[in-house]
């Protein structure tokens, strides 16, 4: 599957969020991502977090004045095509942020919930999940929850079965969303299935065998980035889903390729070419 044609236009992104010294998540996962889907990348974090392989050892949160200054550094320079948004730690910077993003009008703008690390520790305040679900879920083009941040969001019981996490889904765009991606990973069948809810549109789904490594390291992170450096280059959500999920598979299944850390490591970002 050719995913950039040669004389695909040049796109600039842009990633908020914490930092993943491991190099598999957060702001260096994105950067990683936006380069191998041939979009210039650009970056503004929230938080400096401590992290490796096998969990989080201490997280820095960045003074929410911080933030928007790195915001408007960029933004008044730099043409963004799209954003992608991961860890926000606090309801502060979850503020400075929608206020930012809304006032240089950033096109295409998608909201990775990121709440717990892959090794279970805690990135976001929970004071912090009502303003991501007040202030940034009606702003944002499109959200990307696993099944507890959906709960989370929703204040509810994580889904268990398809059919509860299709009707969560729907939950999440009657709350304002412009469209969700809920990802159904965390279900126990041979596939993982996940659903595309827009406005207007019926529900799609997609899906994909699960692979069989221990390295999920920031998956969450690189899909969402993928499709922030996919979607200016087509025409709608759908297709743009389509190939991300196409690249993040590839990466999964190059993973156990790497040699990264002695707990999960981390997919395989560059498996075209190495």
């Amino acid at each position: 599957m050719c995913l950039i044609k040669d004389n695909a236009p040049r796109i600039n992104a842009l990633t908020i969020a914490g930092t993943d010294p491991s190099g598999g998540a957060g702001i260096q996962a994105d950067l990683k991502t936006f380069s191998a889907l041939r979009a210039y990348g650009t970056s503004v974090i929230t938080a400096l977090v401590a992290q490796n392989t096998q969990g989080v050892q201490s997280v820095y949160r960045i003074e929410p004045d911080f933030v928007a200054a790195q915001l408007d550094s960029v933004l008044s320079d730099v043409r963004i095509d799209s954003a992608k948004i991961g860890m926000l730690a606090q309801s502060d910077i979850v503020e400075a942020v929608a206020e930012r993003l809304q006032r240089y009008a950033v096109p295409y703008i998608v909201l990775d919930t990121v709440m717990l690390a892959k090794s279970g520790d805690p990135l976001l305040a929970p004071e912090a999940v009502a303003a991501i679900r007040e202030t940034l879920l009606p702003r944002v083009s499109l959200i990307t929850p696993n099944l507890p941040e959906a709960a989370a969001l929703l204040a509810c019981n994580a889904a268990t079965t398809e059919s509860e996490m299709k009707a969560q889904g729907q939950g999440l765009l009657e709350m304002g969303c412009q469209a969700v991606l809920i990802k159904g990973g965390h279900l126990s069948d041979s596939e993982s299935p996940d659903w595309l809810f827009q406005r207007g549109h019926a529900p799609q789904r997609f899906c994909a065998p699960r692979v069989n490594t221990r390295h999920t390291h920031g998956t969450g992170c690189t899909l969402s980035a993928a499709l922030a450096a996919l979607r200016p280059r087509h025409h709608d959500w759908e297709t743009t889903v389509q190939a991300a999920k196409h690249y993040l598979q590839h990466a999964l299944l190059a993973a156990d390729s790497l040699a990264v850390g002695q707990g999960i490591g981390p997919v395989h970002h560059f498996h075209q070419w190495w």
